[in-house]
């Protein structure tokens, strides 16, 4: 399977509402790690005889206090044995998809509920059999989960062989580029990249990420926002990216960040896909570009 490095870009921004965790999906063996056990609840702060008003936020000082979004998360650079966390963590991500493609952006696509329609409406006229005419719709429901989880899967093989495979050769050492952690407590619990685009002086963000036990910390906000710091320092026109996220809540958070959509597909090709009628049919995906201008050219 050839998967190009430059087409491994497709961005999902996990919003503390953007996710389910999927029971039972099977880990690569890349990814095969022990889950870390959850954090112990913080004791109850001892009472003081005249409490204090304290700042808000990591970033609280002198200057004025910190957005509430990500408290107590430290946002730092990726090192090289955070490779595996990151990995899983893109993993479990990327595999909230399949259920979210399979069932929840079928009414997205009028064609395949029309599909649907007509070959009931025929089951029906054929049999004039119920039970037989309610299997159909319960089978192409069952086609579609299984399309859209061999894309999922050949897109993650795609990804954890480019750029996902060694992140410090793909993201830290190319100028222009890098890759943060999230880190709470001690454990990474999030990701996010952003890859130069030097012929339009853009930055694309990518590969954003939440683990799904940390989530409603507002860790993907505080990710986002690195990304849009990164890109002022480094003097860049203009964040970019691409999603095919189909919770409202994704959208949001871009839009929170101050993303601006600018347009939709339903011809975008996954990396990973091999284009049979087959995948045609039953695999059907809206791909979302979203740009937040910070100059002028």
């Amino acid at each position: 399977m050839h998967c190009e490095p430059d087409m491994v870009c497709e961005t999902k921004i996990v919003a503390a509402e953007d996710h389910e965790a999927l029971p039972g999906a099977k880990k690569d063996a890349l990814l095969a790690a022990a889950m870390w056990p959850p954090l112990p609840a913080a004791p109850p702060p001892a009472p003081q005889p005249q409490p204090q008003p304290q700042p808000r936020g990591g970033a609280g000082g002198a200057g004025g206090a910190g957005p509430p979004e990500g408290r107590g998360v430290h946002i730092r650079e990726f090192r090289a044995a955070e490779q595996e966390a990151a990995c899983r963590i893109f993993y479990d991500g990327i595999m909230e998809r399949i259920p979210n493609t399979a069932f929840r952006g079928l009414r997205r696509h009028p064609r395949a509920l029309l599909l649907c329609a007509l070959l009931a409406g025929l089951c029906w006229a054929l049999t004039g059999s119920l039970l037989l005419t309610s299997l159909v719709p319960a089978g192409l429901l069952a086609l579609r989960y299984y399309y859209s989880r061999k894309v999922v899967l050949a897109y993650l093989d795609c990804a954890l062989h480019t750029d996902m495979a060694d992140i410090e050769q793909y993201y830290m050492k190319p100028p222009g580029s890098c890759f943060w952690v999230a880190v709470l407590d001690g454990n990474v619990v999030g990701i996010v990249a952003a890859r130069a685009h030097e012929a339009d002086n853009t930055v694309e963000l990518l590969r954003m990420s939440v683990d799904s036990r940390f989530r409603g910390k507002g860790i993907a906000k505080a990710l986002g926002r690195k990304v849009l710091e990164f890109a002022v320092v480094h003097d860049y026109s203009a964040v970019v990216l691409g999603t095919t996220a189909v919770k409202v809540a994704a959208h949001k958070l871009y839009e929170s960040l101050g993303f601006r959509h600018m347009g939709c597909s339903d011809h975008y090709v996954l990396p990973g896909m091999t284009l049979s009628l087959a995948e045609r049919l039953f695999f059907q995906v809206r791909y979302h570009r979203y740009r937040l201008q910070l100059r002028e050219e």
